[in-house]
């Protein structure tokens, strides 16, 4: 998992390279000055030779100038390193989640996914700045200031060792205590990501049914959650820079009573390697302590480095084959045999052997009661989701033998929530075709009965749409989001109850405007309203993810109960007298 997110260091692996030279270059530099911090005090300060005093002091002005050299750039080329990671991680991520299928999109969440491009992505960063400066920085100066301890005193720097040794098993234990708390945490962190995106997204229901006091509450009861996660963590955390104290302080304690034994007693030590001896041991123990920071921060972004990996290696399930075909030559459709589910495991699936074909060019209504798989059935014309079992044709191939782009251009979908983007009316709809001309623009909203509305805004087609369309209506975001669709010319039309919000007038026209204006395309339109498919070449009928029945509105209403019933209770008419309304159906 790491290597695979190292790659993404790219442009920045330079940077990345020199950092840990310039630390080593600025750790060679704090470990001379010791040394000539000993012959400053004993051939120059107790010899009372100035000129060892301005020498020696000169060596370490130079040292001192060095080491800050080495730390700034260190520091420098260490943030441009991590910042240019996490960038090339967002980046990668946010590619790749493009390439996602709904069934990819359905094993994560959509606030899961953002923790994980903007929290998860944060630690990384902040632990590969760490590793980088901290990580090859501390355990240089313990080993040079451990070795160079040593050569002074051997007797005395073994207390090094024992503090090293205590302080690393302790580390090791807190680290494997706190890398599942910390799983946990970034969980909660999902869900409270989770409840701030449903809430923002329905504030108006939220308002409407007045609970706003039920939302605080689950908020709250989220943010508990991250409260008692990061408490347990932190708690073992905040152990951390007591015990580290605690050692430093017993090191110096020792040093200074034994030390000053081999001053005074034994002869073997003289005040100036003593005082190096201070300066090495504070070396060692606070380089050890920069290692406890490493594994702190290891430790919270081991689980976001196992989140962003999942992301990363995630593999669309709809992918191009090996020879794709490029041009879609019709739009006839044909299920043969198809069976589909969601959940793998499930007992029945959703789309149980459906079989039916459809001619190029026809307008065909589509049927059924809630959970009936209406939905899930035209998805697997444009790919979408793919079949279990059996195949989808559409223009006389397989879906599967087409380039996926292709096919998806060339079968234009209006899903059942109308999203629109910020920006204006006019981008809006060319997101259909970004090259489309003004007049194909206008032509197209002209066909959904859009153009009204837009032309009556003092801006027209220059109108800004905010984030998800909130400044216009349900109708009207449903009438642009039809226009969008037609600017594609697709082969096959779409429309997922996309007209349930626009009255039946209006209704009546965006169908009359399609069956005259784009005869050639064919057209599937799911609705609740019967008026809506009635003038349909056919209807298909569905019923708990089976294909009932399939046929004109005459042959259904002879011969299919389900249809027969959804007819009689929307337009209170007896079986005996339909002709009437069906004349009328379409005004």
């Amino acid at each position: 998992m790491v290597k695979r997110l190292l790659r993404e260091t790219k442009e920045y692996t330079l940077s990345a390279v020199l950092t840990p030279v310039f630390m080593i270059l600025e750790v060679a530099m704090e470990m001379i000055i010791p040394l000539l911090i000993a012959d400053l005090v004993d051939k120059g300060v107790e010899a009372g030779n100035m000129s060892e005093i301005y020498r020696i002091g000169g060596y370490m002005l130079i040292c001192a100038v060095i080491g800050l050299f080495g730390g700034v750039m260190g520091g420098v080329l260490g943030s441009k390193a991590s910042a240019g990671l996490a960038k090339n991680l967002r980046n990668k991520m946010f590619e790749n989640i493009q390439t996602f299928s709904f069934e990819n999109i359905d094993k994560f969440s959509t606030a899961g996914l953002v923790t994980r491009l903007t929290t998860d992505v944060t630690n990384v960063q902040n632990a590969f700045i760490m590793i980088l400066r901290m990580g090859f920085r501390a355990p240089v100066t313990v080993i040079v200031a451990m070795i160079l301890s040593f050569k002074i005193n051997a007797r005395l720097a073994s207390n090094f060792l024992i503090a090293m040794i205590i302080i690393l098993v302790f580390m090791g234990f807190v680290m494997a205590t706190t890398r599942k708390l910390f799983e946990t945490l970034f969980r909660k962190y999902d869900d409270l990501n989770a409840s701030v995106q449903e809430n923002i997204t329905g504030i108006r229901v939220v308002k409407a049914y007045v609970r706003e006091t039920f939302e605080k509450t689950k908020f709250t009861s989220a943010s508990q959650g991250i409260y008692k996660a990061a408490t347990s963590a932190e708690k073992m955390i905040a152990t951390t820079m007591p015990m580290m104290n605690f050692v430093v302080y017993v090191c110096i304690i020792l040093i200074s009573w034994f030390g000053a034994h081999f001053i005074v007693v034994d002869g073997t030590l003289t005040t100036g390697e003593l005082v190096s001896l201070f300066s090495y041991c504070m070396n060692i123990l606070m380089s050890l302590m920069f290692f406890a920071m490493i594994f702190i921060m290891i430790t919270m972004s081991v689980a976001s480095v196992k989140r962003i990996y999942e992301v990363l290696e995630e593999k669309t399930t709809i992918t191009n084959g090996d020879n794709p075909i490029y041009e879609v030559p019709d739009g006839s459709i044909q299920f043969k045999d198809v069976v589909f589910g969601y959940n793998k495991t499930a007992e029945r699936p959703v789309l149980d052997h459906v079989n039916l074909e459809i001619k190029s060019g026809e307008t065909i209504g589509v049927l059924g009661g809630t959970g009936s798989a209406k939905s899930t059935l035209v998805s697997m014309i444009s790919r979408l989701y793919d079949v279990d079992e059996g195949e989808v044709i559409v223009g006389g191939h397989n879906v599967k033998d087409y380039d996926v782009e292709t096919i998806r251009n060339q079968v234009s979908v209006v899903l059942q929530n109308n999203v629109l983007f910020s920006g204006t009316i006019a981008e809006n709809l060319r997101w259909g075709d970004k090259d489309a001309t003004d007049e194909e623009v206008k032509r197209a909203a002209k066909l959904a009965c859009a153009d009204e509305f837009i032309e009556k805004f003092p801006d027209g087609y220059d109108t800004y749409i905010e984030q998800g369309g909130t400044n216009v209506s349900g109708g009207q975001r449903q009438r642009l989001c039809i226009a969008r669709a037609l600017l594609k010319k697709p082969r096959i039309l779409i429309l997922d109850d996309s007209t349930s919000a626009v009255d039946t007038a209006t209704d009546a026209s965006i169908r009359r405007a399609f069956r005259e204006e784009i005869p050639n395309t064919t057209k599937l339109i799911i609705a609740q309203r019967i008026s809506s498919v009635m003038d349909a070449d056919r209807i298909i009928v569905m019923d708990d993810g089976k294909l009932n029945d399939f046929g004109t509105h005459d042959e259904l209403m002879a011969r299919n109960e389900i249809y027969r019933e959804i007819f009689e209770q929307q337009t209170g008419a007896g079986s005996g007298d339909f002709d009437k309304t069906t004349e009328g159906g379409e005004d």
